[in-house]
């Protein structure tokens, strides 16, 4: 059975708020230990006593690496951001057909200049990211496939990168937290060399974009 400081941890380093609230000494102990209180008695299924519990987050905050400041370090001559509205995202089931309906699909959408198209394949599903245009052709191409999921209306922002950022630790994660900060919902991301792109609902996008923007010019 865990321990309290062993759960205390873990509850710890599983929220990124918590663990730099702790790292720069801005949080209650006091307060904290008491709102994670039946939260411990209900994992560990046993009375949990608030000193207890403040005593394994100071042991938690002793441990963790100095914070560095909040500001987002991106390398020089990065930020240059790019939206596209009325994007669909389709997930289907993967099968035995998926490369040949992938491959029919980028050629359909060849002619289709300037439309959005990305196509990412995991290990049993496979999603297509999609300008409005381009819907009924994804739906065509893969008629004969499972679709699992479709979310329709949405819009992407993206952060054109310089290469030196994939030798920068932390630095989606950086993004991502700012985001976060203001109650940006993700609906999706996708990551390329230099760039990131994350897929939105149409309400979300002015708010990431102007966060988005915060960072490149900072």
């Amino acid at each position: 059975m865990l321990s309290i400081s062993t759960k205390v941890e873990r509850i710890v380093l599983e929220s990124s708020f918590l663990t730099e609230g702790l790292g720069r000494g801005l949080i209650n102990l006091s307060e904290l230990a008491r709102q994670l209180q039946p939260q411990l008695e209900t994992d560990l299924w046993k009375p949990v006593g608030q000193a207890a519990v403040v005593m394994a987050l100071r042991r938690v905050a002793e441990r963790l690496p100095p914070q560095r400041g909040s500001e987002i370090v991106l390398p020089q001559k990065t930020g240059e951001l790019t939206t596209r509205t009325e994007l669909t995202e389709f997930t289907y089931r993967y099968s035995e057909n998926t490369y040949e309906c992938h491959r029919q699909l980028l050629a359909l959408a060849e002619p289709h200049r300037g439309a959005f198209i990305t196509v990412t394949r995991g290990v049993k599903e496979v999603m297509v990211v999609c300008s409005k245009s381009l819907t009924g052709v994804v739906e065509h191409v893969f008629a004969g496939e499972r679709e699992m999921a479709r979310l329709v209306n949405l819009n992407a922002v993206t952060l054109h990168l310089n290469p030196e950022t994939c030798r920068t630790p932390g630095i989606y994660h950086a993004i991502l937290k700012q985001l976060a900060w203001d109650k940006i919902n993700l609906i999706n991301m996708i990551c390329t060399y230099t760039e990131l792109t994350i897929l939105l609902e149409q309400n979300q996008t002015g708010a990431a974009f102007s966060v988005l923007s915060r960072i490149v010019a900072s």
